[in-house]
């Protein structure tokens, strides 16, 4: 178990609204870490800052504006994650203070003291935290394995091109359903 962990990326109330998943999504997603638990260690990471945002910039084209109007402070509704995911026992939480996972969060620091070598992720968006994380991780010579139908992007060509094009160059891109049924091999 402890070679593995299942990142579960910005699965948060504030934003989960903001693109448009299809119905069975969290549900799927529910399922996939329910059933991964016993094999890999489950780690959410979601996006939040201090009070007052100093580790905000107001060049910081991304979350200015998150800053201009006090959004996304630790503990505050829009960093909640989804009822249907909640975290249980024994997960890990790590607040992350830009897109990619790594930054500002101490996730590298976590997967070194568990000994993790191969990351799966899950995230919305695929265009924001899950090419970011992507991309560090291969630069952190993780192995990648990236869950296609658990990542979603409002732009669906993106999603698509990220997916066939990018990932699949520093990883592996699988169903969520065909990386369960290596778990029980």
């Amino acid at each position: 178990m402890g070679k593995t962990a299942l990142l579960v990326m910005d699965y948060q109330a504030g934003i989960i609204p903001r693109i448009a998943l299809p119905a069975d999504h969290l549900q799927r997603l529910a399922k996939t870490i329910d059933t991964a638990r016993s094999h890999v260690k489950i780690i959410f990471v979601t996006l939040a800052f201090r009070p007052g945002h100093p580790e905000v910039s107001a060049s910081n084209v991304s979350f200015s504006t998150a800053a201009q109007n006090n959004l996304f402070v630790s503990g505050s509704p829009e960093t909640q994650i989804d009822p249907t995911i909640a975290p249980k026992e024994g997960d890990i939480l790590i607040e992350k203070k830009r897109v990619s996972a790594f930054t500002g969060s101490g996730l590298d620091v976590v997967l070194r003291g568990l000994g993790v070598e191969t990351l799966v992720l899950a995230g919305i968006s695929t265009g924001g935290i899950v090419l970011s994380t992507v991309c560090e991780a291969a630069d952190k010579d993780f192995k990648i394995v990236v869950l296609k139908d658990l990542c979603a992007d409002g732009d669906e060509d993106l999603h698509t091109i990220l997916m066939s094009k990018i990932f699949s160059k520093r990883g592996e891109v699988l169903e969520a359903e065909k990386w369960l049924q290596r778990l029980d091999a």
